[in-house]
């Protein structure tokens, strides 16, 4: 066998490589929204995964499957919300002393008043509970400060000054932390100011970004077999752009609430349309002008699996459209930069190294689309039985 076609069996690893480490959830970042009221006192919603919280599953594990406790975690996600609750009392007073919030640098007490848990229902995808906290806030209190462990995961958290005589509330800006750090003080003697343009686009274009590289392995899939049956930079250009307005289509529907398919639908959905692009890629030796259909159809499919990263980090009420817009942008420049680094290793790397299309395709598109094929009918399988 050439040496040369060393890269052709470099993309069968790399699949490969893919197939076995996305079989598993990734948890995600905890939200907390920390209100601040006229009364006196505060009161904190924390949304997070408690089977993580309770097997010590946190961002060091990019794949659920990697951590010793990973039996123990299967076990918890398909627990009844009570028999769930029942666990994590036991776990509650670690959790209040790992847990800080400071006023003006002094560490304050407060008590978990209530915790929601789902039923378990589609375990495919993490379960996110709901635990509230309350306490006082001290009277000369100027300054808010939070903390969240690191081997709870990582966090996002945002403040609200809450006047409820008047009926009236200010957010923060989101803070994202991690790596054990704590929050930038929030200032409690003045009014939050609304997050600026350039603010709003940077958060929800790193949001964007960060989805799909290096987290959204699915969409990386999807991606890939695009590219694989036509390395030309118009076609890919086209296919790229109706998968774009698709998923914006649908992202915008689903975060106005407008349309809502569950995950039980959609993650399987999706898993199909990655293997039917890779089967496609082997059925038919030339791009036709259906695929940009078939791009759009998938599409619509992926932008309800976006809507699921937005809808428990929120989207900003009077600049929704800037947020939507740029949280696409970014999902735009990690395809565009799937395709670049695909370009330079396969299209200018191995495809100058073949003779003609016919080996370009019997090394690099069959084999390459064949792997994809199986590992979305793996994900489906995997999605709807496991």
């Amino acid at each position: 066998m050439p040496k040369n076609y060393l890269f052709c069996y470099l993309l069968v690893f790399l699949l490969v490589f893919s197939f076995q480490s996305s079989s598993a959830d990734v948890v995600k970042p905890a939200l907390i929204e920390i209100s601040v009221k006229t009364d006196g006192t505060f009161s904190i919603e924390l949304r997070a995964s408690i089977e993580a919280l309770l097997t010590g599953i946190n961002a060091r594990y990019k794949n659920t499957k990697e951590s010793p406790n990973a039996e123990a975690y299967d076990k918890l996600r398909v627990m009844q919300s009570e028999q769930l609750r029942q666990a994590f009392a036991d776990f509650e007073k670690e959790f209040l002393e790992q847990v800080s919030i400071y006023f003006d640098g002094e560490k304050t007490p407060f008590k978990i008043t209530r915790v929601d848990i789902p039923e378990p229902g589609y375990t495919k995808v993490p379960r996110i509970s709901t635990i509230i906290v309350e306490g006082e806030v001290p009277l000369t209190a100027k300054s808010l400060t939070w903390y969240y462990p690191a081997r709870f995961g990582d966090n996002a958290v945002r403040v609200r000054q809450v006047d409820e005589v008047n009926e009236k509330w200010h957010w923060s800006a989101w803070q994202w932390l991690r790596n054990d750090q704590q929050s930038e003080s929030f200032s409690l003697t003045e009014v939050f100011t609304q997050p600026s343009v350039l603010e709003i686009i940077q958060v929800y274009l790193v949001s964007g970004i960060e989805h799909i590289l290096p987290k959204g392995l699915d969409h990386i899939l999807f991606i890939l077999g695009i590219f694989l049956l036509s390395i030309h930079l118009r076609p890919l250009l086209w296919q790229v752009t109706m998968f774009t307005i698709a998923h914006t289509i649908t992202l915008g529907l689903s975060m106005n609430g407008i349309i809502n398919l569950p995950a039980n639908i959609v993650e399987p959905l999706i898993a199909l349309s990655i293997a039917f692009i890779g089967l496609e890629n082997i059925w038919s030796p030339v791009l036709h002008r259906s695929r940009l259909f078939i791009v759009f159809g998938f599409g619509l499919l992926h932008g309800m699996g976006f809507a699921s990263v937005l809808s428990d980090f929120g989207m900003p009420e009077n600049d929704f459209a800037t947020a939507l817009i740029s949280f696409n942008i970014g999902v735009e420049i990690a395809q565009l930069t799937i395709i670049a680094v695909a370009w330079l290793i396969f299209g200018f790397g191995v495809r100058r190294h073949l003779d003609n299309d016919q080996q370009y395709r019997k090394w690099v598109v069959i084999p390459g689309s064949a792997i994809i094929a199986i590992i979305g009918l793996y994900w489906t399988w995997e999605r709807i039985v496991i």
